[in-house]
Parts: C-alpha cells; structure tokens; sequence
C-alpha cells in the first residue's frame, strides 16, 4: 500500500510543477510588422477606386475588397527569371538554416505564436478585406488552426524528425537500423486564395521547421493580404537570427506558377484537380515530388436518430464555411427518409435567418464571394438542377448592404429533389448551396457518397457511434468525422488530404511534417568495431561447390516456418562453414 501512496505522491507533485512552470513567463520576443501600408484605421484611402476586374492576365496582380470593390493596390505578375532568382536566395539561405537546432526553431515558432495571438484582430481584418469573409470565419478558419499547428510543431515537431530506429530482421541481427529525415532543400507551394493566412503559414510552418526554405506563390485573388502575412514570417525569422530570404512570397499568374514548379526540390499545391494534373506534367520534368490537395464533394449523411435541431445547424455551418471565399465544406447531403421532412424544414428555418453584407460590419453571417465570375457558376448549376426536377425551398438573405457595397453577395441556397445526374452533384460547387437527398438504408447511403469523382473528406451522424464509425469506414476518402464536421483539421496530429480528383500525398501531421523530408535509411553494425559483416566462406569468390546448397540452408534456418526444420538447417549451416574452414586452413597450410 505505502508504494501506491508513493506513487501517487509524485504524481501530484509533477503534475504541481508543471502547473508552476506554466505560471513562469517564458523569455520570447516581440516582433513589430508595419502594418501601416494595408490597414489605413481599416478602411481603404479616400482616393481609391471602384475596381472592374479584367479577364485578361496583365504584368500586375490587381487586387480589390470583393464586398465594395474598392481598389487596394497592386503587386508585379513575376516572370520565370525572376522567379529562379528568388529560388536561388533561398537556396542559399537554406543551407545556413539546415544547420539549425531545434531549440531555435521552436523559438521562430513561439514568436509567431505570441504575435498572432496579440494581433489577432489586425489578422482577421486584413484576411476579411482581401476575401469577403466574416470576422468570425476568419478567426475560426485562420487563427484557430494555424495556432493549433504551432502548438503541436512545438510540442512533438522535434519527436518525429528525430532518427527513428527499425528492426534489422532476422538476418541483420548484428545491424542497426534507423531512418533520417534531412531537409529536402527548397519547397515550393502554390496556395488557393479561401484562407489567405492559414494557407500561407500551413506549408510555411512545416517546411521551416524541417530545415527547409520554401517559396510560395500565394492566389492572385489574395497576393493583398498574402504580401503582408509574409513580413510576419520573415520578421520573427530575423527575430531568432534566421539567414534572409529564408521563405519568400511570390505574385503572379500560370506562367510564374510554372517556373516555381521547375525550379524547387518538392512542389505542394492546394487547388482545382485540372490545374493539378498541369503542376504533376510540369512536376515530372524535374522529378520532383508533389503533394495536391485538390478540393472536394464531401457528404453530410445524416441517419434518422440524431437530434434534428442540433444536426441541421451543424449542416447549415457546413455548408457556408467560409462561403465569403466561394468556399463550401460539405456539398452533398444524405438524409434518412424518415427525417427528411424535419430536416429540411429545420435547416430551411436557419438559412432563412442567414444574411450577408459587408463583412468588417460584424453584423452579417456571410461576406462577400471573392471572385466575381463565379456568382455566375453557381447559378449555372441551379439553373441545371432547376431544369432536371430539382426544387428551392429556402434562400437567405442578401438585404441591409450598406451604402457603398456591390453586388457581389450570393445567397445560401436550400435545394431538394436532386440525384446525381444532377452536375450540382457532381461537380464542385464552392458556394453556399445545400442540395439535399434522402436514402433509406445506411447500404445506399454509402453507395451515395462514394458515387462521386472526388474524395476528400464526408461527415456522418447517428445516435449509434458505432453506425456511423460503420458508415464512415466504406466511404474512400481521406478525412471523416463521426458525429461532427471539420474537427479533422483542428487535430493537427493528423494528416490531411483525400484520394481519386481529390489529390494525394498528406499536409499536416507527422506524415506532412515528414513529406517536406529526404527520408533515408541507414544501417550501420550494431557491435562495432567487435562484430563486423563478412561474407561467409561458401559464397566468398570463387564460390564453393556447396554454395547453393550453404544459401538454401541459411534461407530456411532463419525464415523456416517449422523451428525443428530450421534447427535442423542451422546445424546444416554450421556445418558446411565448419568444414569450409577446415578446406581453407589445410590449403594455407600446403
């Protein structure tokens, strides 16, 4: 009994000074960015303009409020020699930062984490004028998840970097085995414009924590916000006496998008699958590898013993996530027919509710779309489903835009009678529109969700965990949450990424974190210099005569599946080695 006491004793005692230790500051520096060129109090100058976007690619990234279309500035469209230049900086910088321990590392992330958590206001401003979404949907979609991947990359980042020890086998007994994970060199990433700042940081964090440089091609929909979050990066780098040039931020069209691909040692890009398939051509000259994560149809299964009330307001979230940026997480939902009437009702009666405006107002539930064509889109694939049977019981609201505000609003949509000859279901969407379906077993429910060209992430509740752990275990896809929608990605221990258009190869997690990695395996004798590898005497050259019989016996002495018959080829093994042996001391002796 006392030894239980004991034990208990020193739990609470290290559990009380880790508690203490949380109390004491820690020694991390503050970083100033001048933010004094993007903000102007949060407004744009008096002198700027209403800005017509053009479809013509020009030599300047024109950029613009999507919810009043007020201009903010330009930045150039890099050319390829340009772009191989920035390339060649940070090459050579990171040769410096391969060097780097960890403990520096980890400081370059404490100091981002202290400036985000102080700016938090200023970041989410920035990201809602450069993208039409909500105060709220930036703090959910930006700050959250890039503070949740710092404190991890903190907490076990250095733990699955570090050398990793294998079994050698039975036949390498005498071997250790291990695996190192070096820095590749330079990444490169081409980002989608839906979450500017987390888009920014998410390959950034990782990459730099690995010993990598990286370059980053931010959208030309969001290179505003995307040229500011990179002073962040760069200053609290400089803060931690990182080399310059470390990771840069380049703007431009295709064509510098093409040269960053040719140019770096591993290309990450977020985007649409055709795009992709263009970054893999362009990728293969090179060789290099390649991580795409190219968006998705996810479902919504909802079965019939759920709470209705709380489902349909997990739906509706899911659904306008972040619609200010086109941006829909779920776009397929399943509902068991037994619910269905309930459920539509209880989802029309919250979109009902939703309205849209200018988002810095902090009034409005969504904010503007951010490219101006696809409010065009959108309604193409309503009209399509308009048109093959398909019905809108429920819109929301774009009403009270303030003064000075444009058209740019569009409003979420609840369609039923849908199938899936509809292209509403079948292709992505990226906006606020809830089609809705219903299905009668969980067998059809899934055949449903599979039935599409993507596969990224689906979502699927019932009473039972167990149904719809079930569910979710058929579903080929490469994210899914039981009983919830997006918690995936606040669990940065996890990778994130789909199959079939919707890419391969995993950001986030240890397998993100290890993919930005030249990953090598080494062996090395376990007992040297004691016990060193040789080659055993029947097959040293000139071969013996009994060679093959010597390699058959090893063969079934170490993997024999009957231990009597390996015993038995073990004793065969030392016998040939014996009387080779004996041949070769009597021949040194003639």
């Amino acid at each position: 009994m006392a030894f239980w006491w004991a034990l208990i004793v020193i739990a609470f005692a290290f559990v009380i000074c880790k508690f203490l230790l949380m109390l004491i500051p820690s020694n991390v520096p503050s970083i100033d960015v001048d933010a004094s060129d993007v903000l102007d109090d949060g407004h744009p100058k008096e002198n700027s303009f209403i800005y017509i976007p053009s479809r013509r690619q020009t030599d300047k990234v024109q950029c613009y409020e999507p919810a009043t279309m007020k201009y903010l500035g330009y930045f150039p469209a890099l050319k390829p020699d340009e772009v191989k230049e920035r390339v060649a900086q940070v090459r050579k910088s990171q040769k410096v930062w391969a060097k780097s321990s960890f403990k520096q590392r980890r400081q370059f992330l404490r100091v981002l984490l202290k400036y985000i958590i102080e700016h938090q206001e200023l970041i989410c401003e920035i990201s809602s004028r450069d993208t039409g979404k909500t105060m709220v949907d930036a703090s959910l979609g930006e700050i959250m998840t890039t503070c949740e991947k710092i404190t991890w990359l903190l907490s076990e980042g250095e733990r699955w970097l570090k050398p990793e020890y294998r079994s050698s086998g039975r036949s390498m007994l005498h071997k250790k085995s291990k695996v190192e994970f070096h820095p590749l060199g330079v990444v490169g990433a081409i980002v989608s414009w839906n979450y500017p700042f987390h888009n920014l940081f998410n390959p950034v964090l990782a990459a730099v924590f690995s010993g990598n440089g990286i370059v980053v091609k931010v959208s030309e929909h969001a290179s505003w916000s995307g040229c500011f979050y990179v002073r962040i990066l760069q200053t609290a780098l400089a803060a931690v006496g990182a080399p310059e040039n470390l990771v840069e931020v380049i703007t431009g069209f295709a064509e510098t998008g093409e040269a960053l691909v040719s140019s770096v040692d591993k290309i990450i890009f977020v985007g649409s699958p055709g795009v992709g398939r263009m970054i893999m051509r362009k990728a293969a000259d090179t060789l290099i590898p390649v991580t795409l994560e190219l968006g998705g149809k996810d479902p919504f299964i909802v079965c019939e013993d759920v709470d209705v009330a709380h489902v349909a307001q997990v739906a509706v979230r899911a659904a306008l996530q972040s619609s200010g940026q086109n941006c829909a997480g779920a776009e397929r939902f399943y509902v068991h027919k037994d619910i269905y009437a309930s459920f539509v009702a209880a989802v029309v009666k919250i979109v009902k509710s939703v309205s849209a405006g200018p988002p810095q107002l902090g009034k409005y539930d969504m904010g503007a779309i951010c490219m101006q064509d696809h409010s065009e889109r959108l309604q193409s694939l309503i009209n399509d489903a308009l048109d093959k049977g398909a019905e809108i019981v429920g819109g929301g609201n774009v009403r009270d835009i303030s003064e000075g505000a444009v058209d740019q609003y569009f409003p979420p949509t609840v369609i039923v009678n849908v199938n899936h000859q509809m292209k509403l279901m079948q292709e992505e969407a990226f906006g606020p529109i809830m089609p809705i379906m219903k299905f009668s077993t969980d067998e059809e429910a899934v055949m449903l969700a599979n039935d599409s060209k993507y596969g990224l992430g689906c979502a699927v509740f019932s009473g039972s965990q167990k149904r719809a752990r079930s569910i979710a275990s058929q579903l080929n896809c490469g994210v899914a949450a039981i009983n919830d929608f997006a918690s995936n990605y606040m669990c940065q221990s996890l990778p994130f990424g789909g199959v079939k258009d919707s890419g391969f190869g995993r950001f986030a997690g240890i397998e993100g974190l290890r993919a930005c990695c030249l990953v090598k395996s080494v062996v090395e004798d376990r007992w040297w210099p004691l016990i060193k590898t040789k080659i055993p005497k029947p097959i040293q050259y000139p071969v013996a005569e009994n060679c093959f019989e010597f390699q058959q016996s090893l063969v079934e002495a170490l993997y024999g599946v009957n231990v009597w018959d390996r015993l038995r080829a073990l004793v065969n093994v030392l016998k040939m080695l014996t009387e080779q042996n004996s041949t070769f001391n009597s021949k040194r002796s003639d």
